[in-house]
């Protein structure tokens, strides 16, 4: 028997749909007169940090208008730029519109005031990264389509001895994902069927099925980190990183870095989970878990020779990121290696799956917000606002030295661990707090990359909530995942695992990455 009572069960009309935003609510009319004020709240909050944007805006363009340019006051493109991109995230934070609608919005403002030319916008379409990611995605849409993952995840879990045992190798499974498929939504749909089939082969231990309910889309988004392709937001922070003039990052020097940390974080977050949500009996209880067993209720056979398509995966994959990682030898750029695996995917006779069928699976929406991203950035950078915002802002810190440049790192993961809050989309966190990191953080000292990698990796963490992230909505969603958690069950989680990834992405960054070739000052 279960030890969750039965009014904590989501049902059908309360459940968490697959988007970005909070669950709808059909509370008693009681409940709405205590609903009521709190949504007026939180309508006034939002509009008063709307008039206090335009209010900046509008002081920031009289200063640039009546004061003389030697007096420190921003020039007019800056003041533009930089209302246009607190707009951006106002929009981001604040309302229910598109995250890659508020970027085109932001990027055409630029170009219909001047301060973007619109060639620069357009060239960032055909930017590099953004091939790479359409590779990267036709590439992960053959590997899925294969059956290749689910083979592989069962096969790797008939070693379980205990749960345990079973979550750790699961936690294993889902990490390598991260090198299979470039997005966090992608990665746990592809963990929802293996879910199912795990849970089928343990009847009568829900609050195991449980646990491995919240495991899986903690691990799907922790482990990210360790790919540049893990997550959109990794692609996002290093096109701001090289549009502010920085080196970036490569596919082995992201790898080099954030694994380590997806690894520790990953199976600390297994550990949290097991202690917290399972009972000592459930963890000394053994199991048996066969690949028979799992592939009762699998689409895909599991057991058996490989089928030619997940012959051909397999063959692909390794290709494929044999040649991310090799890079400094052979030196074909990633976006090259990617667009030649999609050919290959695609290709009748050694391919996986046809033309159409591939690009369908591509999210354009991300891509697109991508391309915008990077525009706004440019922006950012040859109108002067990054500099400006940087000399303004911390002029009463750079008398501290290096106790001011660790207490900027330490605010900055801080943040990002927070951010998801208030800006649900993990690209959309990235596109809003990376520039401003980049920005501030030579004037004290800090390395632009190292405060940009540590931000991206804090940003990570987006499990109090639902609607914090793509992983945790879909198995929060009963229609999806059956024998799932609630919100409560996460909320038990973030108390435990939200300040354990702050210590562990600052211990990463003040010492571990910094012995790993990336410094954390300058």
């Amino acid at each position: 028997m279960s030890d969750r009572p039965e009014t904590t069960v989501p049902s059908t009309v309360e459940r968490t749909h697959f988007a970005t935003m909070p669950p709808q609510r059909h509370p008693l009319p009681v409940g709405r007169r205590v609903l009521r004020p709190r949504l007026a709240r939180g309508r006034v909050l939002r509009l008063a940090v709307l008039a206090l944007v335009l209010v900046a805006g509008v002081a920031m363009t009289l200063s640039a208008l009546t004061l003389s340019p030697g007096s420190g006051a921003p020039t007019l493109p800056v003041a533009v730029t930089l209302t246009v991109f607190l707009l951006a995230v106002w929009a981001w934070t604040s309302t229910q519109l598109d995250d890659t609608l508020v970027a085109f919005l932001a990027a055409i403002a630029l170009i219909v005031t001047g301060v973007l030319p619109a060639s620069d916008f357009f060239a960032s379409l055909g930017d590099e990264t953004i091939w790479l990611l359409i590779g990267a995605f036709v590439i992960a849409s053959a590997v899925s389509s294969s059956g290749l993952a689910l083979r592989g995840a069962s096969h790797l879990l008939r070693f379980a001895r205990g749960p345990r045992s079973l979550f750790h190798l699961t936690t294993v499974a889902l990490t390598l994902t991260a090198f299979a498929v470039p997005a966090t939504s992608g990665r746990a749909a592809l963990a929802v069927p293996v879910f199912t089939a795990v849970s089928t082969a343990l009847p009568g231990r829900e609050r195991v099925i449980r646990a491995l309910a919240l495991l899986m889309p903690t691990v799907v988004l922790l482990s990210a980190v360790g790919s540049l392709l893990g997550a959109g937001a990794h692609i996002v922070t290093d096109q701001l990183l090289r549009a502010a003039g920085a080196e970036g990052f490569t596919f082995l020097s992201w790898l080099w870095l954030g694994l380590p940390l997806a690894v520790v974080s990953s199976h600390l977050a297994c550990e949290l989970i097991l202690w917290r949500f399972t009972h000592r009996e459930d963890r000394t209880t053994p199991l048996r878990m066969s690949a028979t067993d799992i592939g009762r209720s699998a689409s895909t056979a599991v057991t058996g020779p490989l089928s030619t398509m997940e012959r051909r995966a397999a063959v692909l994959l390794g290709g494929v990121i044999v040649l991310w990682a090799t890079e400094p030898l052979h030196h074909l750029s990633p976006a090259l290696v990617a667009l030649l695996g999609a050919v290959a995917a695609v290709t009748p006779g050694i391919g996986c799956l046809t033309f159409p069928a591939a690009i369908k699976r591509v999210p354009w929406s991300l891509l697109l917000f991508l391309a915008a991203t990077l525009a706004l950035a440019s922006a950012l950078t040859s109108t002067g606002a990054a500099a400006w915002l940087s000399s303004s802002a911390l002029a009463p810190l750079r008398g501290l030295g290096a106790a001011g440049a660790v207490a900027f790192v330490l605010v900055v993961i801080a943040m990002s661990t927070a951010a998801h809050l208030l800006i649900p989309s993990r690209s959309a966190r990235s596109a809003a707090i990376i520039p401003v990191v980049i920005a501030l953080a030579p004037a004290l000292g800090v390395s632009p990359m190292a405060a940009a990698f540590a931000s991206t990796a804090a940003a990570g963490f987006c499990h109090t909530l639902p609607s914090s992230a793509k992983p945790v909505a879909m198995f929060a969603d009963p229609d999806i995942v059956s024998g799932g958690f609630t919100p409560q069950d996460l909320r038990r989680l973030s108390v435990l695992l939200a300040p354990a990834m702050f210590v562990l992405v600052a211990v990463f960054a003040l010492w571990v990455w910094p012995l790993l070739g990336l410094p954390l000052l300058l």
